[in-house]
């Protein structure tokens, strides 16, 4: 039986994939059969708010110097670490339970308050990361999302040690999720080698994401330039210039110091092999994420199809033929306008067969906005068929994709699309006008398609949810999730997925790095505009148009997310690289100190 230590900035609270992917792992049977002890680390982010509260709803906790609860058979341990380090600790447990898998798990949770640190301590450690691994904090210390995790790194091992985390014949196995666990893995390779193995959990590679978003090209120019960088034995910095202004930077690269590389899609590999050559010979396992399979019947698709078309004629005044979603965060990797360029090509399809389609785009870049603000927006002026910036209504970036909504539904006689910027999809989050039946899983089970085409996406759970489903899944080649899919699908292929390669083709050949980074706005509209229609044809075709079709879907999706499961994940892809972490045997591998002249 294995303990596992997960250092992530989700440890109580559920912010994106990394969230999902605890869940995910430690309610799946599996995973908890062969893990007897699971471990949450991260910051405290606030001592705000009473105690009960801190570890989430059901959370329980044990000690706190912050709340005088000290009166714990570790509260020594603990309150040493505290005085060494001047920092605060909690110390409980909270609870994850998943009601399809019935399994209930209750993982310790450590989380620091980190804003009095040692200063005194926190310079020998920054400075035992420059002599040993050569990470110049001095550049980042200023950004505080670097600090805090470097600050966590010591005094996280030490409370792991009072609490008998990991030992030398038992070593447990750190997990660094992300950029932010590395400080507190380095710390581990540092002060306790032979308690811990440790592995690099990559969600993304950040370095690279960055480059893709902030480049005009996108996944145009970004994945042709690596491709051609491998074949000229050229790293990220000979193409796109040193990275190492970017404070992930040198967290990300310091990962071949682990034990193991977690890849969740397999591009993530050829990112790391871009990023620093040396990652040629680290040890990379792919762990993809994990879905959810629901095996639903035709009836209840078509419910929840029905329901989605009742509430389109109720916003638009005609019920649409077809119902595509897109659900996701509001960020530039999604490539929302993407989806309103293949919308356009739907539209002329749609003339020629006199049918309608509508895409419902559920996404927003803030909180949910209350029901009191719904109701008041849906009755001064019927959102969210029409939108107002400024609160509680449009931010800036959601102004500036409602403006191409505008566009294309001004333009448009056949498709519409309704943007919905609040997450929730019933009548408390979106509004009386919404089937009072209505709720989250009617968006997920009810649409015919689901858009996810993203410039970057290292493995993209949300534009598969849909799968178990009989939707049609929409997105790119370089999503993570495609390599999943392609494995689960077998040689056969399958209906219910459409792959999309923006970065290759007859539009897109490059002969060399130069022509890829000169990829501007206006180019890649041109390729992604060709593109479109070449999705937009896919999508019609495969479109079901009877019972008999929508039911052979819905099996079809079944059989693909049962291949797809995070009891899968854990029992082929997470335990075996757990086993290879723990197998290691030259675990003290610290490069020797380096006179400083």
């Amino acid at each position: 039986m294995k303990t596992a230590v997960h250092v992530t900035h989700e440890a109580v609270q559920k912010i994106g994939g990394i969230g999902a992917v605890l869940h995910g792992l430690l309610t799946s049977r599996h995973y908890s059969e062969h893990v007897e002890r699971d471990i949450l680390v991260g910051p405290l982010f606030s001592t705000d708010g009473l105690a009960q509260a801190r570890l989430g709803i059901g959370g329980e906790v044990l000690y706190s110097s912050i709340d005088g609860i000290i009166h714990h058979p570790l509260a020594d341990g603990l309150h040493a670490v505290e005085r060494k380090y001047h920092v605060n600790i909690v110390y409980g447990r909270k609870i994850f339970y998943d009601k399809f898998t019935q399994v209930t798990s209750h993982p310790e949770v450590l989380l620091f308050n980190l804003n009095h640190y040692s200063a005194e301590r926190i310079a020998a450690f920054k400075w035992e990361l420059y002599d040993k691994f050569r990470i110049e904090s001095n550049r980042y210390e200023w950004i505080w999302d670097y600090e805090q995790y470097v600050r966590l790194a010591e005094p996280a091992i030490d409370a792991l040690a009072a609490i008998g985390a990991g030992s030398n014949e038992h070593p447990a196995i750190m997990f660094s999720h992300e950029y932010m666990g590395m400080p507190t893995a380095l710390a581990a390779k540092l002060n306790a080698p032979h308690r811990f193995r440790t592995i690099f959990y990559a969600h993304e590679v950040a370095p690279m994401r960055r480059i893709v978003e902030s480049h005009p090209g996108h996944d145009i120019s970004f994945y042709n330039a690596m491709r051609l960088g491998h074949q000229q034995h050229l790293s990220v910095d000979e193409v796109f210039g040193s990275q190492s202004f970017f404070y992930k930077y040198p967290l990300v690269d310091a990962a071949r110091h682990c034990d193991n590389i977690f890849a969740v899609g397999d591009y993530i590999i050829d990112e790391f092999r871009f990023l620093n050559p040396i990652f040629e010979r680290r040890r990379i396992d792919l762990a993809y994420n994990g879905v959810t399979s629901f095996n639903i019947s035709l009836d209840e698709k078509i419910a929840s199809r029905r329901r989605l078309q009742r509430y389109c004629q109720t916003l638009l005044g005609f019920k649409p033929d077809y119902v595509l979603a897109h659900v996701t965060r509001m960020v530039l990797s999604k490539g929302l306008w993407r989806d309103i360029r293949v919308m356009e090509q739907i539209e002329q399809h749609m003339a020629k067969k006199k049918q309608t389609a509508v895409l419902i785009v559920l996404s927003t870049e803030t909180s949910a906005r209350g029901t009191d603000d719904v109701m008041n927006m849906e009755s001064d002026y019927h959102w969210p068929v029409a939108h107002r910036e400024g609160y509680p209504d449009l931010t800036g970036g959601e102004a500036a994709f409602y403006a191409g909504v505008q566009e294309f539904n001004a333009r448009s006689r056949y498709c519409k699309v309704i943007y919905i910027n609040q997450f929730g999809f019933d009548q408390r989050t979106c509004g009386l006008r919404m089937p009072a039946e209505m709720d989250f899983m009617d968006i997920r089970q009810g649409s015919d398609v689901e858009f996810g085409q993203s410039v970057y996406e290292p493995f993209g759970i949300a534009q598969v949810e849909s799968i178990s489903f009989g939707g049609i899944c929409v997105f790119t080649s370089l999503c993570g999730c495609a390599g999943f899919v392609r494995k689960a699908a077998g040689a056969g292929g399958t209906s219910n997925v459409i792959e999309v390669d923006y970065t290759s083709g007859s539009q897109v050949q490059f002969s060399s790095i130069e022509a890829c980074l000169a990829v501007d706005k206006n180019r890649r509209n041109q390729i992604e505009g060709a593109i479109a229609s070449q999705v937009a044809e896919k999508i019609v075709a495969k479109l079901p148009d009877t019972d008999a079709a929508i039911d052979a879907m819905v099996k079809e999706g079944y059989r693909l997310a049962s291949q797809m499961s995070w009891e899968v994940v854990a029992r082929d892809y997470v335990l075996p690289g757990m086993d290879q972490a723990l197998a290691r045997k030259n675990i003290d591998r610290v490069r020797p100190q380096v006179a400083i002249t």
